[in-house]
């Protein structure tokens, strides 16, 4: 049995439908009507190595944040569905991802205890359908639910496309890390007992 998950949510704002594999890479299949968003959501899954299937519609006559919020919540929801009880993981994952003149970190813990650091200059790009306090929404609701701690930080970067796209490639690449089986360990990566 895999580590996969089906997800769906629906709600009078929008209706989400998510498939992810933790194991199997594929490639990614994004359909949010976000243009930009689907972009992001595509890069992480690649860097991150995740088979990811994201069907949303929303109220994009009004904006885009319902449907960027509500996939964070339901691929929140996916990861800790297909993580199980964490046993055998790496647990811990970090990436440091150039793009141009940008630079982002991010780290991440699968410690089932929610919580985002999110320190990204307020970059202002107009005609950008995504801005980064709409992707501080995702990662919020996407830490919520599947009880992540995650630590972005953007030291220095000046075109909002490149700093936010240095951001989901990190959180791939991390989260590919820290979902890793870790081949020493079978158990639970807690002292605790428990994640």
């Amino acid at each position: 049995m895999g580590r996969c998950a089906n997800e769906s949510r629906t709600t009078a704002e929008t209706r989400i439908q998510i498939a992810l594999d933790l194991d199997c890479f594929t490639t990614p299949s994004i359909e949010t009507g976000v243009g930009f968003f689907d972009h992001m959501l595509t890069l992480m899954a690649a860097h991150g190595r995740l088979a990811l299937s994201v069907t949303a519609t929303g109220d994009l006559e009004i904006d885009a944040h319902h449907t960027i919020e509500d996939v964070g919540l339901v691929l929140g929801d996916a990861i800790g569905i297909a993580l199980g009880d964490r046993a055998g993981v790496c647990r811990y994952g970090h990436a440091v991802v150039p793009m141009d003149e940008s630079l982002a970190e991010v780290t991440v813990d699968l410690s089932n205890r929610p919580f985002l650091v999110f320190d990204v200059p307020d970059v202002i790009q107009t005609g950008m359908a995504m801005d980064v306090s709409l992707a501080k929404e995702f990662f919020r609701a996407l830490v919520n639910r599947a009880g992540l701690t995650l630590h972005v930080r953007v030291p220095y970067g000046e075109n909002g496309h490149h700093v936010l796209e240095a951001v989901f490639k990190a959180a791939g690449r991390a989260l590919r890390d820290a979902v890793a089986i870790d081949p020493q360990s079978s158990g639970i990566p807690s002292t605790k007992g428990t994640l």
